[in-house]
Parts: C-alpha cells; structure tokens; sequence
C-alpha cells in the first residue's frame, strides 16, 4: 500500500485548512478532496468514491456526530475524527458512534498520514483474511463475515469493536495489555489521554451483556482504568 494513491475526504469548513492539507497529504500518496459543511460531506463519504473520510465535529448544517451517525447505517467507510485536544467526551463520542480513530487538533501531518495508512492496512487485511470460527462459550465469532453471537443472538459491534474481540478471543487465558492493543490496532503507543481501548471495551462489555471470565480477565475490569491492565 505504501506507493498506491488513496482518496481522502476532508469534511471540514475551515477552507483554507483543507486546501493546505491537500498540498501537505499528496506527496504521502493520499490525494485529498473536501466538503465544508455536513450534509455535503454525508452526501460524498456515501458515494463510494473514498478509501476513508476524516471528518471535523464542528461543521455547518450537520455536525460531524450527526454525519457519523448517519453514515454508519449504510456505510463501513473508515473514519478519523478531528478533535480538540482537551475535548475528552468529543472523543468518546465518536468512538461510540463508530468512528476507527480520533486525532487532536492541532495534529502533525506525518502522524495524521500514519494514521490513515494503519487503518486502511487493517481493513486490507481484514478483506483478505482467509475465515474462520472462533468460539468462547458463549460468544462465537466468524472472522469472514465479521460476525458476533452471544449463544444464539447476533450481536452488532463496530470494526473496531470486532477487532478488538477478535484479539481478545484468540488470547483467551492470556495477558493483553492496553499498549498491546493499542498496538495491534492502530500500530502505535498509547498517548496519556487516548482513551479509545478503553472506549471500546466498555462497549464490548456492555453489548456481550456477560463478564467472560476467560476474555475479560485479561483486561482490566473497571472502564475507567489508566492502566496497562
């Protein structure tokens, strides 16, 4: 992936920000289009033409949590976030909604084209991925179709979220540590304040609706914790 040209959408209404993001993104290989208010930008994230959309909160006609929401009825298209830094319950907010990433304004480009290029490279190997069932009574998993059940009840997640019990799963009886995980899904450390693990298993926990001794004893069982696990 690493000399093939991706298609970006920026939904943002900060025009010029967009116009030196696309100067900043081409020599990376991602070629940049924009939206600068909601609506337009649901309309574009939707037409198939992206590999991914990075999408600002604060936009015009429709925030970014309303286009988020909107997309994932009908859309799997991967999503990066832009937050402000300080803006903790914006963040969790968007992991809820669906988002795969979240990065801070102000944000250094070259991390922002990691970012991209970590997610995409996931959702090349997930598409790849040759399948097979995975089971932890109750829970089973089908890694070709991406698909969850809790004994006889399918239970949605997002990509995220998946991946993230896909781990969990195969590791069963083992040792997961909040930086592996951060590892493992977005090929990078965890930052003091990323909180998006921990986002996320809160949101398996609740979803399964059970305490797996085998899966969940090996993270910590409080949402909340700062820790490595």
């Amino acid at each position: 992936m690493r000399d093939e040209t991706l298609s970006i959408l920026l939904v943002d209404d900060d025009i010029e920000l967009c116009a030196m993001m696309r100067e900043i993104l081409r020599p990376h290989h991602l070629e940049l289009d924009s939206a600068h208010d909601g609506a337009t930008g649901l309309a574009a994230a939707r037409n198939g033409k992206f590999d991914l959309a990075i999408l600002d909160i604060m936009l015009p006609v429709m925030d970014g949590f309303q286009v988020l929401r909107e997309l994932r009825q009908d859309s799997e298209l991967p999503v990066i976030m832009l937050t402000s830094r300080t803006a903790s319950l914006d963040r969790i907010a968007g992991l809820e909604l669906g988002a795969d990433d979240y990065i801070p304004k102000p944000f250094e480009p070259r991390e922002l084209s990691a970012r991209i290029r970590t997610i995409l490279r996931r959702a090349h190997k997930q598409s790849t991925a040759r399948g097979e069932i995975i089971e932890v009574p109750p829970i089973r998993i089908d890694t070709a179709q991406r698909r969850v059940w809790r004994a006889s009840d399918e239970i949605e997640l997002t990509s995220v979220e998946f991946d993230i019990l896909d781990v969990l799963m195969r590791s069963a009886g083992h040792i997961v540590s909040r930086a592996d995980l951060t590892h493992k899904l977005y090929g990078r450390q965890p930052s003091g304040f990323d909180r998006s693990i921990e986002v996320h298993i809160c949101h398996l926990r609740k979803k399964l609706e059970i305490g797996l001794r085998e899966i969940w004893a090996q993270y910590p069982a409080s949402c909340h914790q700062h820790g490595d696990g």
